[in-house]
């Protein structure tokens, strides 16, 4: 059999996330803020540089050639200038300072004199720094303590935690995740947050009392031994008992303890203060937290006072589908803003079919809507109280894509709309703690991100970067083209983007991949430049032959209500892509549909298994990665949030256990064994039904891979990309074996 030619791992490869960041630069800003947002500094191309937006001036930090001299006088070791050996600076009065070659040193920028310094006082990553940077806390055993930074002096703030019944945690599969641990950490930080003046902690005493046990093997322990038993606390769908958070706030000072007087929140998943669900109020006199039903058709702002514990409710919605406080739960904070000390509050709501924001007094009376219109609000960026003004970012507002996000404006009474970036691009923002102004990265699928500083008018008041993506072309790379098609209902637009494979030859006929998430909490495909991890994975598939096809189908969010509502009851459904890909081909010939596989990781791995399934005439091949196969035994919030209750919906259509009967093509099954996420029966469960029924499955366990199998991907791509190339391309795989990443930070930040 024809072997494929080993250059397609290669750029394969160089494509993956933690290679595909050294190939692009200057994309990424992350603003280190300083004086509290006049000012910040950030690194680009590994050089330090300093931004004034008032001024609008961008300029070196400090001479890095100079700097690399004298650190080297004073060090006794070589320094390359292009690559100082310290990723991080804290600026002084008289210079810079910071830690490198196993010490910490302060440069005056008037003389280049490199000396010893005594660094601030260290917080640990499993503390938690307040504000003014005097106290941390931290957990021990299952207490909440407190240490002074300045001598180290600590003292617990609560005393009654025991087990199940213990203070800052999240539920067991993040708090004590995998991922943490090979870094080297036993924990997450607490589950906490500082009161604006670092004197009291909202946190929460987590009951987890009565829920079910689950099980994981670690076959090789790093010290050596036996195999080690992990067990974890994990509730699944229609279970009894789920976590809760019993909110509290704790002095520092006095020692005094307040209960929310108030049932405690669900939290299934992640703690409510983690995800800024719970949140202090800006001059510390309230905490505001969201209650949401467990079904999800209920939700509810609530007001405690930080004092007495008494909890009153401001504002409730319901529905009869999920009611939301933003449609993107992965990463973003909820649309909810305590205007005016406490007498006014925005509330994004989906009432009408669309993402907008409504204007409620302290009583909950509605006083007005603020936004309206066939578009969502996906963002509040800042409230100007004095002039009455509301800023946000959009989606919906661009003709050609509807996914991509606009600075908008617009008066608390819902007057005097304006679109600050009236352009076709795409725009993240990040704005200043001072809120004075905000970093803005303008891009789109095809045109890499353009990196300013912008005022509230719009005004771009410095260009910060350009990013460079020389790198990539250099590996045979071409934008995906984004497409506009009808989705299985012929009615539906539906959006997505195709990768043509590497070397592209419209005289030829490729194999084609389905590349799917389908949420419903977050998007497939990204409306920016960068791709995201999925994205980056498309394009390595891309890079070995393949035409690779990702689209956001119903059930998605990003849209309008009905079309996010789509996975109600039938969640992963695949008929969108298979419609999409049908019409692609009617004008791309080159796309060989007698060859289509499907590959996804997690949710897009169950949808993957499911596409085979319904669709099996269609799919030949399909690869899934850590998928949850039967959604009854997953995080009770997902599936009862997105498909429904355990007792109104049919939850064996959506079990690829229970439909394993109908697979006919090719299927590889992954897993890490270790996975405290999505644990490794779900995939056992389906191997062991399809064997059962005789049918042809292979199945590879990482033992030690966790979700997101950092630190094996060398050999998950490679499996991946074997098992695809032999049995949809049919060609052998080359000797070409991929060589191992050292797990480290920086490969983790790559990945995200």
């Amino acid at each position: 059999m024809r072997q494929l030619d080993p250059r397609a791992y290669e750029a394969a490869e160089k494509l993956m996330p933690h290679h595909r960041h050294t190939l692009v630069s200057r994309d990424r800003i992350s603003p280190v803020w300083t004086d509290g947002g006049a000012g910040f500094w950030y690194r680009a191309d590994k050089r330090f540089v300093l931004v004034d937006p008032a001024a609008g001036t961008r300029r070196p930090a400090f001479d890095h050639q100079r700097l690399a001299e004298a650190l080297a006088t004073a060090s006794g070791q070589d320094v390359d200038a292009a690559a100082l050996p310290f990723a991080a600076i804290e600026l002084a009065a008289d210079g810079v300072e910071f830690a490198a070659r196993g010490g910490y040193w302060r440069c005056r920028l008037d003389t280049y004199e490199v000396e010893p310094a005594q660094p601030g006082p260290a917080v640990d990553f499993v503390e938690l720094a307040s504000p003014d940077r005097r106290h941390a806390i931290f957990r021990r055993d299952h207490d909440l303590w407190v240490r002074r930074l300045a001598d180290g002096q600590e003292w617990a703030l609560t005393t009654d935690g025991e087990q199940d019944l213990d203070y800052a945690t999240s539920p067991d599969w993040w708090q004590y995740s995998v991922l943490v641990n090979k870094l080297g950490f036993p924990t997450m930080p607490p589950a906490a947050a500082w009161s604006p003046d670092g004197t009291r902690v909202l946190t929460h005493r987590t009951d987890q009392r009565g829920v079910r046990r689950t099980h994981r093997v670690e076959a090789l322990p790093a010290d050596g031994g036996p195999a080690r038993l992990h067990t974890q606390r994990y509730n699944h769908t229609g279970d009894e008992r789920l976590p809760l958070a019993e909110l509290v706030v704790l002095d520092i000072t006095t020692g005094a303890v307040v209960n929310a007087q108030a049932e405690p929140l669900l939290m299934s998943v992640v703690s409510p203060v983690s995800i800024r669900r719970a949140w202090w109020a800006a001059d510390g006199t309230a905490v505001y937290f969201l209650r949401q039903s467990r079904d999800g058709r209920a939700l509810s702002l609530e007001r405690m006072d930080p004092t007495t514990g008494r909890v009153d409710t401001v504002v409730t919605e319901t529905g009869d589908t999920r009611v939301e406080p933003n449609q993107w739960s992965e990463g973003q904070p909820p649309m909810v803003a305590v205007l005016s000390g406490g007498s006014e509050v925005l509330w994004y709501s989906q009432r009408d079919g669309w993402g907008h924001l409504y204007r409620y007094d302290a009583t909950g009376a509605l006083k007005g809507r603020v936004t309206s219109g066939d578009w969502a609000v996906r963002e509040i960026l800042h409230v100007d109280e004095e002039r009455g003004l509301v800023y946000f970012t959009a989606s919906g507002l661009v003709a050609e894509d509807p996914y991509r996000r606009s600075v908008c404006r617009v008066g608390m009474d819902g007057s005097g709309f304006v679109r600050l970036t009236d352009d076709d691009l795409d725009h993240a923002v990040t704005v200043a703690p001072n809120g004075a102004y905000f970093v803005d990265s303008a891009s789109t699928h095809d045109t890499p991100p353009v990196t300013t500083v912008r005022d509230w008018a719009g005004k771009i008041t410095v260009e910060l970067e350009r990013a460079d993506i020389s790198g990539l072309l250099a590996t045979g790379w071409n934008p995906p083209e984004r497409f506009r098609v009808k989705a299985a209902d012929g009615v539906t637009d539906v959006y997505g983007v195709l990768y043509k494979p590497h070397g592209f030859d419209p005289a030829l006929r490729y194999p084609v991949i389905d590349h799917p998430y389908p949420g419903p909490q977050t998007n497939r495909v990204h409306p920016t430049f960068d791709p995201g991890f999925y994205g980056q994975e498309a394009e390595g598939l891309a890079a070995l032959g393949f035409v690779v096809v990702a689209v956001d189908g119903r059930g998605t969010p990003g849209r309008d209500k009905a079309f996010s509502d789509a996975s109600f009851g039938n969640i992963g459904a695949a008929s969108d892509q298979v419609a999409a890909l049908r019409q692609l081909a009617e004008t791309r010939p080159w796309m060989d549909m007698d060859r289509v596989g499907v590959m996804g990781n997690s949710a897009g791995g169950h949808q993957a298994v499911r596409a085979m399934l319904d669709h099996p005439e269609f799919y030949r091949v399909g690869v899934a990665s850590c998928a949850p196969h039967d959604l009854r035994y997953v995080h009770a919030e997902f599936p009862e949030r997105y498909h429904g209750m355990l007792d109104e919906v049919d939850y064996e259509l959506v079990s690829n256990v229970d439909r394993a009967d109908r697979l006919q093509g090719k299927l590889l099954l992954v897993h890490g064994g270790m996975d405290p996420n999505v644990l490794v029966d779900h995939t056992l469960r389906l191997a062991e039904r399809l064997v059962s029924l005789d049918k042809d499955v292979e199945t590879l366990i990482l033992p030690g891979a966790e979700h997101l199998f950092l630190g094996y991907e060398h050999h998950l791509f490679r499996r991946r990309w074997d098992f695809l190339v032999r049995n949809l391309m049919g060609v052998e795989p080359p000797e070409h074996r991929i060589a191992p990443v050292a797990f480290n930070w920086e490969v983790l930040a790559a990945w995200f």
